[in-house]
């Protein structure tokens, strides 16, 4: 089980909405801090948009309108410096996405980006990032060689290990292995279970035997007759995928709707 030290978000009615469509509403949720929360939930029920508002990702998208609350570590990430915050909350997509640059210059791209120079520093960086991302071994002889050079498996791991190089204290990972093989996802997930004794991880996952496997946290969305995402219900993962309290739930996780 997790080490839980208390809760590293807490989301308080959180509504985004993208002009008059509301994406999500209404959403009060209490994230603890080294464990790993998995949303999930049928397509189209808000699961990425919920994702995207924890590095305020949802900004950038044109007539967005956000309310209620999101708090890290008891601070309103409005309150935050938006680098500061994209620094402390990586983010994981769908889809492995190296930079056309060496191995070593896409895990070396964050901190030189915030202004490190020290090649011994940054060669630090980039060993520690990719050995907690698993991925050292595999590459340590070839870091010059091009990252798109690499298996689907391996960019994956290296976009983690680019994340962790900016030292953040939650990675948010939206469906991070659904591109993959079944091998290579096996291997994310134990990433997974080794990363969460140092970071803070959310996971948006379509997969019941990921959530089941991967997560400590469970929370399930739905949408609405107007579409809009909502939270069904919430808890220990062991616990919802036995005795979920929600016959909706229930519905979701055997398979019967979604």
């Amino acid at each position: 089980m997790a080490n839980l030290n208390g809760n590293k978000f807490t989301t308080e009615k959180l509504q985004i909405a993208y002009g008059d469509f509301v994406a999500v509403k209404d959403i009060s949720l209490e994230l603890k801090a080294n464990a790993v929360t998995s949303i999930i939930g049928p397509s189209g029920c808000g699961k990425s948009t919920f994702l995207r508002a924890f590095n305020r990702m949802n900004d950038l998208i044109p007539k967005v309108e956000i309310g209620g609350t999101i708090l890290k570590d008891g601070v309103d990430i409005r309150q935050v410096d938006i680098v500061t915050l994209r620094k402390s909350v990586g983010m994981i997509f769908q889809r492995p996405n190296p930079f056309p640059k060496s191995i070593f210059e896409n895990v070396a791209y964050g901190p030189r980006a915030h202004g490190l120079k020290s090649m011994s520093e940054l060669s630090e960086i980039v060993e520690q990032s990719l050995r907690q991302a698993a991925l050292w071994d595999e590459v340590k002889d070839t870091l010059d060689k091009s990252a798109l050079a690499l298996s689907g498996g391996q960019q994956q791991r290296l976009c983690i290990a680019r994340a962790l190089a900016v030292s953040p204290d939650v990675l948010l990972m939206d469906e991070p292995a659904s591109a993959l093989d079944p091998i290579s996802t096996l291997k994310i997930e134990e990433l997974i279970q080794t990363l969460k004794e140092n970071f803070t991880i959310i996971i948006v996952t379509h997969n019941m035997q990921q959530a089941a496997r991967a997560s400590d946290f469970t929370a399930f969305f739905n949408m609405d007759e107007d579409r809009a995402g909502y939270l069904v219900e919430f808890g220990e993962t062991s616990k919802m995928f036995t005795f979920p309290e929600q016959k909706l739930t229930e519905d979701y996780i055997s398979g019967r709707f979604g």
